[in-house]
């Protein structure tokens, strides 16, 4: 369990952005809300996400970790019968409201209040590791990508989803999408803070991963729907096998 006291720049978090995201965890879980466009987002996300591990990871019994999994909407969509899912998260209410859906739907879930670094301190690694929309919130990306990559088992996949540092995504993710869109509040993100994947797979292969593939994902704006590509400008996953047996 985290107190205020652990939330610094010491521990790769900014207070910033844990206020802002700390008040927004019911919202998330409302498909009729302010944030119906991101669920949908969520979906299209989702379902990449699970063809990926179901290709490369097969139906074997799974252990999965979502890091910075927020009301734990993408933690929910990756759960199933073989696959046993841990959520953390550095805020402590979107724990909770992941905690009583997850009650809900009596899924195979597990959520933590804790940073990556905590779960380093234990023996436990993850067949799956998902990092998604969470590095460009946090002051050093390199670390947490670093983190993420330690968690892995050998053969293991690392997934970092997050947006990339160009002139289209400050067009798309910021003015579009928080000013005229309103999906997001304004001021959700800093472009400054945008991580490239380059960067992504600088930071992940020092850790022993090789990079698999590299996907985008855009949106129709005349239907909301969104869809992969293969222009990894705005919104992308980087995928990762971690080296060894």
């Amino acid at each position: 369990m985290l107190d205020r006291s652990q939330l610094t720049p010491i521990n790769n978090i900014s207070p910033d952005e844990w206020y802002k995201f700390e008040g927004l965890a019911h919202a998330w879980r409302d498909d009729n809300g302010p944030f119906r466009r991101v669920l949908a987002f969520n979906r299209c996300r989702a379902a990449c996400i699970n063809d990926l591990i179901d290709h490369h990871q097969g139906d074997a019994h799974l252990e999965i970790l979502d890091i910075g999994c927020g009301a734990g909407i993408l933690t929910e969509a990756v759960a199933g019968a073989n696959r046993q899912v841990t959520g953390i998260d550095v805020s402590g209410h979107n724990i909770e409201v992941a905690r009583f859906h997850a009650q809900q739907r009596n899924h195979n879930l597990h959520y933590r209040h804790c940073l990556a670094h905590t779960l380093l301190e234990e023996p436990t690694r993850f067949d799956v590791v998902l990092n998604t929309e969470v590095v460009e919130h946090v002051p050093d990306p390199a670390q947490l990508i670093r983190q993420s990559a330690q968690l892995v088992k050998p053969g293991g996949l690392l997934i970092i989803a997050t947006l990339n540092r160009t002139w289209l995504s400050y067009l798309v993710a910021i003015i579009g999408a928080e000013y005229l869109l309103k999906a997001l509040p304004k001021g959700t993100h800093d472009w400054h803070h945008f991580v490239t994947p380059e960067e992504v797979a600088v930071a992940a292969s020092s850790v022993g991963c090789t990079p698999i593939t590299a996907l985008g994902m855009a949106m129709n704006p005349m239907n909301g729907k969104w869809r992969i590509t293969n222009s990894t400008a705005v919104n992308y996953l980087s995928v990762f096998r971690k080296n060894g047996d």
